[in-house]
């Protein structure tokens, strides 16, 4: 498909699935229930963390936190002790994951945010001294080091080479600003941001001739975004959602993938 009809069908799939009325049921949700950016990056952190596994326990387990944290997390963070928190989550666990791992996490988030002013102020930062990767791997290094933990099912770390699709998510969230992602962190570019590369998005990418690869590695992922910044140079991510919602929409999304990747006229 030249390159100009390929950008046209990918905006049709865009402005029909990218609209707020396809959110649920991704965790994406629950970002849209707090007005603060300081809020909104303590639940986007819990929000991608857990989105593994079923969406309807990612979203079980997601709620049971937040219900903790209650309608200021940032700020109920700042005034409740390890202890007290460790204890208010007792018996939470979501797969690999434990309320030790959440509690620690989320203790080491509110500290960086005191000391920063907000997460993605720390992340901005690191990106203006490097690379965009080397800044991931020092965001989450510095979370998982003030939580005391060399590593964390809630948080991966870019140098260990998997996808990260759940951290790209969470900067997705946070960086783009349109009818589904609700941003915060304006003063980074969405041009650096990476596809978070799941089936939907490998399995769209494998037809649109984005990968020849047969895993959803880390290479998958930068070759996938490379190939979606040359239709889109100032957001390569632009077109996730879309794509990602067209495939979770089961033998229907089967037939939306045929005529996207056929030239047939179905999406419009």
């Amino acid at each position: 498909m030249p390159p100009l009809e390929l950008r046209e069908r990918l905006e049709n799939a865009y402005n029909k699935y990218n609209r707020r009325e396809f959110i649920h049921p991704d965790p994406l949700e629950f970002l849209w229930k707090y007005s603060s950016t300081e809020d909104r990056e303590i639940v986007g952190l819990i929000a991608s963390g857990l989105a593994y596994g079923r969406v309807v326990q990612i979203l079980k387990s997601t709620e049971k936190v937040l219900d903790v944290l209650g309608p200021a997390p940032s700020a109920f963070l700042r005034e409740v002790s390890i202890e007290e928190l460790s204890g208010a989550l007792t018996g939470f666990k979501h797969r690999f994951t434990t309320s030790f791992e959440m509690a620690t996490l989320l203790k080491s988030a509110s500290k960086l945010q005191k000391e920063w002013g907000l997460l993605g102020k720390m992340l901005g930062a690191f990106i203006s001294e490097g690379t965009y990767q080397n800044a991931l791997e020092r965001f989450s290094a510095n979370l998982l080091e003030g939580a005391g933990l060399e590593k964390c099912s809630l948080l991966p770390r870019p140098s260990l080479g998997s996808a990260c699709k759940r951290l790209h998510l969470f900067m997705r969230w946070m960086i783009r600003k349109d009818e589904v992602d609700p941003g915060g962190w304006e003063w980074i570019s969405p041009s650096v941001l990476v596809v978070p590369l799941d089936v939907h998005m490998f399995r769209a990418a494998g037809a649109l001739g984005f990968t020849v690869r047969k895993t959803a590695s880390s290479a998958a992922a930068f070759e996938i975004t490379e190939s979606f910044r040359a239709i889109s140079p100032d957001d390569p991510v632009k077109y996730d959602f879309a794509l990602t919602r067209m495939g979770i929409q089961g033998l229907q999304g089967d037939i939306m993938f045929r005529e996207l990747f056929s030239g047939k006229s179905g999406v419009s």
